[in-house]
C-alpha cells in the first residue's frame, strides 16, 4: 500500500519566501533561553513550514538540519501502539485478553491485558526508574538522570535483550494490582513489543517497515535495535557529568527498549501523527478507542492507548506524546483531524540533575501555545 503525500505535506524551505517570521523569532528565543539548538515544523491552514534555530554541535556555527535524524524517546509508543491495534483490527490480538496466554514464559499476573500494556495501567515496575509518592526513585537499569547518570554514562554502549527487561521488572514489586491505577512504565511496552512479535511471527522493525514506514514513506524512520548510530544528518547530542560535558550522540538505546529506543525526523513524525489522527492507519472505532482516555486525573496528562489527549487552554484537543532523550526532546502534536500539526526537536546539554528541564517544559508550552492557541 502507497500513501501518496499531498501538497499539505510538504514542506516548505524558510529561506524561499514563505513568510512566518513569528515562528522563526519564536524559536530564536527559545534557543536563547537555554538550548543548544532546535528545528520546528508547523503545518497548518497556511500551509507547511520548517526553520531550525541555535546551533547543530557545541562551538559550531551551523544551524541545527531542518529535518535532521533524532532519538524520538517516548513517541516510539505511538507507533508500537499503533501496531497492535492494526492486530486487534485483524483479529490477532484481543485487548482484553490475558497476555500472559501469548508470553506464558514470564509468568504474568492473569489480569494482566494489552490494554493495560498501551495504557499503562498494568502496574507493572517501570525499569527506567519507578518514582513513588514520597519522591523514592527505584532503578532497574542505569539511566542518564538521578543518581547512577555516571554509571549511565560510563556504560553507555551495554546491550539489553527485552527479555532480560522484563525478567528485571518483574522481579521487583508491582506498583499496584493489575487495572487499579495509572503508573507509566516503559516495560509495558516491551511487553507490546515481544506480543506483537509472538503473534507475528516477525521482529517489530519488519512490522512496523511493512504496516507503517513503508506505507507512508517514512524514509527518515529507523528501529535501531542495540545499533549506537545516529543517521545523518543530526544535531549533536551532549551530556555534562561534572565539570566535563561529553558527546553522547553515539549511545546504545537497548537500555530504553520499545519504551522510547526508535529514530526519526520532524517530517516523518508530521506524516506519521497526520496520518494516524486523519483515519489512514486504523479502522474509525479502534481510532477513537486510542484517543479515548480510560483513566484520567493527572492534570493535562489524560493517556489513552498510545497517545496523550490534551486541551489546551483555549479548549483545543490535540493528541500528542512527545518523548524526552539523553539531552533532547521530540515534540510531535496533532489536532483530531490530522489537519494542523506540529513536529520539533529541541537539543541542550543535559546533567543527572534535569537541570534544563523547566526550559525545555517552559519552550514546549509556548510552541503549543502559539501553534495551537494557549
Amino acid at each position: 500500500m502507497t500513501i501518496p503525500v499531498s501538497d499539505q505535506d510538504k514542506i516548505t524551505d524558510p529561506s524561499a519566501g514563505t513568510d512566518r517570521a513569528e515562528l522563526q523569532q519564536t524559536i530564536e528565543e527559545i534557543v536563547e533561553s537555554g538550548l543548544v539548538g532546535m528545528s520546528l515544523h508547523v503545518h497548518d491552514e497556511q500551509g507547511a513550514w520548517a526553520g531550525s534555530a541555535g546551533v547543530a554541535e557545541l562551538g559550531g556555527t551551523a544551524k541545527p538540519p531542518v529535518d535532521g535524524h533524532a532519538r524520538i524517546g517516548s513517541n516510539t509508543k505511538t507507533f508500537t501502539a499503533t501496531v497492535v491495534l492494526q492486530l486487534v483490527a485483524e483479529g490477532k490480538i484481543n485487548l482484553d485478553a490475558p497476555v500472559a496466554d501469548e508470553l506464558p514464559e514470564f509468568g504474568l499476573d492473569r489480569r494482566i491485558t494489552a490494554r493495560m500494556l498501551l495504557q499503562h495501567t498494568s502496574g507493572l515496575f517501570n525499569f527506567t526508574g519507578e518514582v513513588y509518592e514520597d519522591g523514592s526513585i527505584v532503578y532497574g537499569v542505569p539511566v542518564p538522570y538521578g543518581t547512577n547518570g555516571r554509571e549511565w554514562l560510563d556504560d553507555r554502549f551495554h546491550s539489553y535483550r527485552p527479555e532480560e527487561l522484563v525478567r528485571l521488572s518483574l522481579s521487583k514489586p508491582a506498583r499496584f494490582e493489575p487495572g487499579t491505577g495509572w503508573s507509566y512504565a516503559n516495560t509495558n511496552y516491551v511487553l507490546a513489543r515481544l506480543l506483537i512479535e509472538r503473534v507475528t511471527g516477525r521482529s517489530l522493525a519488519e512490522e512496523l517497515q511493512q504496516r507503517i514506514l513503508g506505507p507512508l514513506g517514512l524514509t527518515g524512520t529507523v528501529v535501531p535495535g542495540d545499533s549506537p548510530e545516529l543517521p545523518e544528518p543530526h544535531a549533536r547530542i551532549y551530556y555534562r557529568d561534572g565539570e566535563q560535558t561529553v558527546d553522547v550522540t553515539r549511545y546504545n538505546p537497548s537500555w530504553v527498549c520499545t519504551g522510547g529506543d526508535m529514530i526519526s525526523t520532524a517530517q516523518d513524525l508530521h506524516t506519521f501523527i497526520s496520518a494516524l489522527t486523519g483515519g489512514r492507519l486504523l479502522p474509525a472505532p479502534l481510532l477513537t478507542e486510542m484517543c479515548t482516555p480510560r483513566v484520567t486525573g493527572v492534570p493535562n496528562l489524560d493517556y489513552g492507548l498510545g497517545v496523550i489527549v490534551e486541551k489546551t487552554d483555549s479548549g483545543n484537543t490535540l493528541i500528542t506524546h512527545n518523548g524526552g532523550n539523553v539531552g533532547s526532546m521530540v515534540l510531535m502534536y496533532s489536532t483530531l483531524d490530522g489537519r494542523k500539526t506540529l513536529t520539533a526537536v529541541l537539543n541542550w546539554v543535559d546533567d543527572a540533575g534535569l537541570s534544563k528541564a523547566a526550559v525545555v517544559q517552559q519552550a514546549r508550552q509556548r510552541l503549543v501555545n502559539q501553534v495551537f492557541g494557549g
